[in-house]
């Protein structure tokens, strides 16, 4: 995508000892529904998802480092993959776009429905030999609180998250956004009750992008009182990488056969990026070229 509104601001409280992110998502999440063409439940789904790693790619420090937070589910939606990094760039995908399912019993889109049990994997690529993985089983398949849960026990990082995507009636996508906010090392019981009682008048994520809220006043009412000072902002948008040259390179991975193989079908050969529905089309030639290279 070219131009975007969406961003994330970084702020701390109560002397660092709280950290926070907020993001307003609404053009990555409505550019990944259109490249999708998914239904409004997975576009939630993925929208919440998408602005989750927004938010934890910029809290990497590396210019090249790599977010992936991966679901593996057992519901119709059957999985769904977000990659980040840390200038903002943030790519995804469901396995299953078409999930329709009636609302929940609070009327609103079953996105855990949707997913069903299954676990999260977070892995961060660092650059070092092996990358971090760290797993957790959902807990409610809504995302936030499975992401909640992923910081509590894999990071050992007392968190709250917050995630939401506003649908409009013609099934666009209305506002997207979210907040993650968590508790630094040795931070005193006072700030922690006063995190608390704040995040009682927070009704939903939704909520607040209804009414119009910015990612700096979401903050504002979950930070009241604890001095909240704003670190920084950053741009945030959808942004796929994939090449005809990648994919190139994907098709020189393969083994001989395989390539001998597609050559032998004598047809030009079709290749989609999950991430944005790229199509890519290698001819007879191009694959003759690819497998001359490999010699």
């Amino acid at each position: 995508m070219d131009k975007t509104n969406d961003y994330v601001v970084f702020a701390t409280a109560a002397g660092a000892a709280v950290r926070a992110f907020a993001a307003t998502t609404r053009d990555l999440v409505e550019y990944a529904r259109q490249r999708h063409n998914s239904s409004p439940i997975m576009t939630a789904a993925l929208g919440r998802l998408l602005t989750a790693g927004s938010m934890m790619g910029l809290m990497q420090k590396g210019d090249a480092d790599i977010l992936t937070l991966k679901i593996e589910c057992g519901g119709e939606a059957k999985g769904l993959t977000v990659t980040a990094d840390s200038h903002g760039n943030v790519k995804g995908y469901a396995i299953n776009n078409d999930v329709m399912l009636p609302p929940n019993k609070l009327g609103k889109l079953d996105v855990g429905g949707a997913l069903g049990p299954g676990f999260l994997t977070v892995i961060k690529d660092l650059g070092l030999k092996e990358p971090y993985v760290g797993q957790t089983m959902l807990v409610t398949s809504e995302i936030a609180e499975d992401l909640t849960q992923y910081f509590m026990e894999s990071e050992q990082t007392p968190s709250t998250v917050g995630l939401g995507v506003l649908m409009s009636k013609d099934n666009t996508v209305k506002a997207a956004g979210g907040f993650i906010v968590q508790l630094m090392p040795d931070c005193p019981d006072e700030v922690i009750d006063k995190l608390e009682a704040n995040m009682k008048n927070i009704t939903s994520v939704t909520a607040l992008l209804e009414s119009g809220k910015t990612p700096e006043e979401i903050l504002e009412l979950i930070l009241d009182d604890l001095n909240p000072e704003f670190n920084g902002k950053s741009e945030t948008r959808f942004y796929c990488n994939c090449s005809k040259e990648r994919f190139a390179k994907g098709l020189y991975s393969l083994g001989h056969k395989e390539m001998q193989d597609l050559i032998n079908e004598g047809k030009e050969i079709e290749v989609n990026c999950s991430f944005c529905e790229s199509h890519y089309y290698f001819s007879i030639d191009e694959l003759k070229e690819i497998e001359t290279l490999r010699r």
